[in-house]
């Protein structure tokens, strides 16, 4: 795992230049940036899904667990076609359908509303386990922060997604070093002595995070951890 940033070019030549264009009190911008790598590289790489039909059946699903930094996801969404680019200059605003929080009711090709720190994993994990019946080819991801990991409800979907063997499901968890506790042995550790299998990655370079989500066993679930600089 390489453990230094480093610059990188986007397919969508003015990505960085999206999210200058949302200004604005309360815009949790280091939460926001440390996410934008592995975002970019799951809608540009990894996802099956399209902007033209965004509920379509069959399609994966992502849910932003760490929905309280949503400034990268909106640019994300924006430069891939979901919502218009030109919206972005209303963040935060009265009417504005970019609110501090994503809502799904006003925000194309959201599927959560979220922000509330723990919700976004465990919520994957019952569609993970649903998905499975209903729309089998379907794949879940969720993106969590690190010290989301202090909320109880995450221990439970940890230990709950491996006995179920949700294979369709990953966890991705950016690691900017702001829990407050830590866990012994690292992050990925809490995943696999509950029989996740896991990758951990320098969550700047989009190759490794290309490789960390699909390099995986088909029958459990994968976490990948995102390391990226400290907050």
């Amino acid at each position: 795992m390489s453990t230094t940033s480093q610059t990188q070019t986007y397919d969508y030549p003015d990505l960085p230049a999206l999210m200058t264009r949302m200004t604005g009190d309360e815009k949790h911008s280091f939460s926001a940036t440390s996410t934008l790598d592995v975002l970019w590289t799951l809608y540009d790489r990894v996802l099956n899904i399209d902007s033209d039909a965004p509920e379509a059946p069959g399609r994966d699903r992502f849910l932003l667990s760490k929905g309280h930094g949503p400034m990268a996801y909106y640019a994300v969404l924006a430069a891939k076609g979901f919502v218009p680019v030109d919206e972005l200059d209303r963040f935060l605003e009265h009417d504005s359908i970019f609110g501090g929080h994503p809502d799904r009711t006003l925000v194309g090709g959201v599927e959560i509303s979220s922000g509330s720190l723990g919700h976004g994993f465990p919520i994957a994990t019952g569609l993970a386990h649903g998905l499975r019946i209903s729309e089998p080819s379907s794949r879940v991801f969720s993106l969590v922060g690190d010290a989301e990991f202090d909320e109880g409800s995450n221990y439970e979907a940890i230990a709950v997604a491996a006995r179920l063997g949700l294979g369709n499901l990953t966890v991705i968890v950016i690691d900017n070093s702001s829990a407050s506790h830590g866990w012994p042995g690292g992050i990925a550790a809490r995943f696999e002595v509950e029989g996740w299998t896991s990758a951990t990655v320098d969550g700047r370079d989009h190759e490794e995070i290309e490789t960390g989500l699909l390099d995986r066993k088909p029958d459990l679930p994968h976490v990948l951890v995102a390391t990226v600089e400290s907050k």
